[in-house]
């Protein structure tokens, strides 16, 4: 392909907004062809200053408006699976925001679609393998310097919540990053999870169980556990540590700035992940592009989505129930290796 890739963005919420600054801006090679959201207003705002950009009520119209050559799902997770296997049936590469499907079932039918082509073309959104101190813990662990990893140490905290969170989704909305970075670190898929539940903070809305402690197990005989808090009030800090035979290693503590007055220090803390990882979301969306335009997709499956789903769903039960909840994984199709 010489031209730049013409891309279809399915949503104009705020990430979404903020892909479409980045597509042509910070991340070239690639150009905004069509907007949809079911809120039209909302979308012609995400394309105000990119005049001729048309803008869409329905999806599958955007699919099919001219130009589109690749699609950027990140529309409302109710609204994934229909847009997926609309673009695996036009043969359109797709990055698609997490989760893949709002459950184990849907994103299924999305991998089986995909083996049915033969071919890759979905890109799942677990932005951290392409966050810089991600991927050097990966090739530290990779490279067996420390030997073999025992524990991961995981730490993951927000501002605050939206007002639909609810107590499953601190696992199947927040550690779905956890759960795709730790199987991605290790090699290894998780087997089992069990949920702790500390007294809810009072920083909680009213039934929220926040903070909640994690813990998977894998199948490679590692440990890992997640701190979610996701009402933590001051700011956004994702942070893991690796603990080895012969040494750790933790990222996450890279130092924002610091101003010193009036007798005092002050730490900036970001805010929210699209700060925190600005970086890693240019990164992804360039190596995106980059593959779309040879008609293929890297980076995080259909099949990691679809295993992310499988273990949030155990986690969804663990954190019910009470009890440690065994993850049973579909046979991998030959396309996912």
């Amino acid at each position: 392909m010489s031209g730049a890739l013409g891309v279809a963005v399915l949503g104009a919420g705020h990430m979404e907004a903020d892909h479409i600054r980045r597509i042509g801006g910070t991340v070239g090679g690639a150009r905004v062809v069509a907007v949809a959201d079911p809120d039209t207003a909302r979308a012609e705002a995400a394309v105000a200053g990119r005049p001729g950009v048309p803008v869409h009520g329905d999806a599958l119209a955007a699919l099919d408006a001219p130009g589109v050559e690749a699609v950027l799902v990140a529309s409302p997770e109710a609204a994934h699976e229909e847009a997926l296997l609309a673009a695996c049936a036009r043969g359109l590469p797709v990055l698609c925001e997490k989760p893949l499907t709002p459950g184990s079932a849907s994103a299924l039918r999305v991998v089986e679609a995909e083996a049915r082509l033969g071919r890759r073309l979905i890109q799942v959104g677990f932005m951290r393998r392409y966050d810089a101190e991600y991927a050097a813990l990966k090739s530290l662990l990779d490279s067996g310097r420390l030997g073999r990893p025992l524990m991961l140490h995981c730490r993951h905290r927000n501002v605050s919540s939206p007002p639909h969170f609810t107590s499953s989704m601190l696992i199947s909305s927040s550690v779905s990053h956890e759960i795709d970075a730790a199987r991605w670190l290790l090699g290894q898929e998780i087997t089992a999870v069990t949920v702790l539940r500390p007294a809810p903070s009072s920083g909680a809305p009213e039934g929220l169980l926040d903070p909640q402690l994690v813990l998977f197990e894998t199948s490679g005989g590692a440990v890992v556990d997640v701190e979610i808090f996701v009402n933590c009030g001051f700011g956004y800090e994702v942070r893991c540590e690796a603990v080895c035979e012969h040494g750790s290693a933790q990222v996450g503590d890279a130092r924002a700035m610091v101003v010193r007055s009036a007798g005092g220090a002050r730490e900036e803390v970001p805010q929210d992940y699209l700060v925190r990882f600005a970086d890693a979301y240019d990164r992804e969306v360039r190596a995106w592009v980059a593959a779309a335009r040879r008609g293929r997709a890297e980076g995080p499956s259909a099949w990691d989505g679809y295993a992310a789903a499988v273990v949030a769903e155990a986690g969804g039960a663990a954190l019910r129930d009470g009890r440690r909840t065994e993850v049973a994984l579909e046979r991998r199709p030959a396309l996912y290796g």
